[in-house]
């Protein structure tokens, strides 16, 4: 295993904030990427404020999704801020931001203006809507992000109101992930042309990139997929099933041939291949009956019996876990998903670890979200080059 990082020597400027910019730069701190977040004096990223607070003074979101990084204050709005601003990312290869469109062109921060700063540079945007059309000015969340996607309309039962699809941050999460895979493209295309770009993501974007065939299917039959609680469009059973003793177990049957299997576990094989839902097409068409089958069946037994039944007949199920199982489960264990992690500032905190694994250059988590200004003298001294009278100056005019 290398000692050197993926990412190492790459510069990053993070001055987004919340989650789906600063989600993007944090995976790119966890392989190496060295990354300065920019923060509002006195007040900071929204983060800290936003979930659970930890003792130390900062939200338990910050502390994992802002780690590996250094924070320096700076405010924008002012001259001498965006004359700072320009310093930084002149010699950076890569600017997150995530403010509404129109922002930073307002403050003389464009990508006209700060492309020939760094002709080199690659910009992460990532908005609501995105930098173009008719909604860009709308403000945007993760909610938002989920319901104008698609997705949310098919989080739940048909019976009842759309529901929140797990969390109300997946779209931010997932627009993170996409300005990370964009800047890897974007460098690498810079190697090639010798310049840089950027990236342009709008929240609902990654969302409605994920829903399968709903734009095809749509177009092809005019079908608008319902919700469907936990089934599945076009297969079945692919659903969550009830146990004996009291949880549910997840049980996905993509093929005939799986189908048959679990049908060979249930006891009633003559059900599969020339039997009455021996097919994709026939299970689809009773699909109520082939979910209340299997069911019946599995509230039969606790959900350990059940996942060994499955697993002798290779029948691809899985445990309906709560994050107290996650902690429990040897496989996380053994996969080390969860890092306990002794941090200078917060002490020891559990925390997701780095996705994806490299053999060679594997990310890390060095520290959690630092202190606010914790690298001004770093950075705006030790990068800069100014003294610190300077500093002390900018520090009385509210601009660090």
């Amino acid at each position: 295993m290398s000692d050197t990082q993926a990412l190492q020597g790459i510069r990053v400027i993070d001055s987004a904030s919340f989650l789906a910019g600063p989600f993007c730069s944090t995976q790119l701190a966890e392989f190496g990427a060295e990354v300065v977040k920019v923060e509002l004096p006195q007040i900071g990223d929204a983060l800290r404020r936003f979930g659970s607070v930890h003792p130390c003074g900062d939200t338990l979101p910050w502390l994992s999704e802002c780690r590996n990084k250094k924070s320096i204050t700076l405010d924008l709005r002012k001259p001498e801020g965006v004359e700072l601003f320009k310093q930084l990312v002149a010699d950076a290869d890569v600017l997150v931001e995530n403010f509404q469109p129109g922002t930073l062109e307002r403050w003389g921060l464009g990508w006209d203006v700060l492309s020939e700063v760094n002709p080199r540079l690659v910009m992460v945007r990532i908005t609501g809507y995105g930098q173009t059309g008719p909604y860009k000015d709308r403000p945007g969340f993760g909610r938002i992000g989920n319901a104008f996607g698609g997705l949310s309309f098919l989080a739940g039962f048909p019976d009842r109101p759309p529901v929140t699809p797990g969390s109300a941050t997946i779209p931010d999460y997932l627009a993170g992930l996409y300005g990370a895979l964009g800047t890897m493209m974007a460098l690498r295309a810079r190697d090639h042309t010798g310049r840089g770009q950027y990236i342009d993501i709008g929240l609902y974007e990654p969302i409605f990139r994920i829903l399968d065939e709903l734009a095809p299917s749509y177009h092809m039959k005019g079908y608008v997929r319902q919700r469907m609680g936990p089934g599945t469009v076009n297969v079945v059973p692919h659903s969550h099933y009830p146990t004996s003793d009291g949880r549910w177990i997840a049980i996905a049957c993509t093929s005939d041939k799986i189908f048959a299997r679990l049908a060979e576990a249930m006891g009633i094989p003559d059900v599969a291949g020339d039997g009455k839902w021996g097919t994709v097409a026939e299970r689809d068409a009773d699909r109520e009956a082939v979910d209340e089958t299997v069911a019946e069946w599995t509230a039969k037994y606790d959900r350990d019996e059940l996942m060994a039944i499955c697993e002798r007949h290779q029948v691809p199920c899985g445990p309906v876990y709560a994050v107290d199982e996650i902690f429990e489960d040897p496989q996380y264990k053994a996969r080390d998903n969860i890092v306990y992690f002794e941090d200078e500032r917060a002490g020891e905190l559990a925390l997701p670890n780095v996705v994806p694994r490299l053999s060679d250059t594997p990310g890390r988590i060095t520290w959690a979200g630092p202190a606010l200004g914790s690298h001004n003298e770093e950075i705006y001294e030790g990068r800069l080059g100014l003294t610190k009278e300077r500093v002390a100056v900018l520090q009385q005019l509210g601009v660090i």
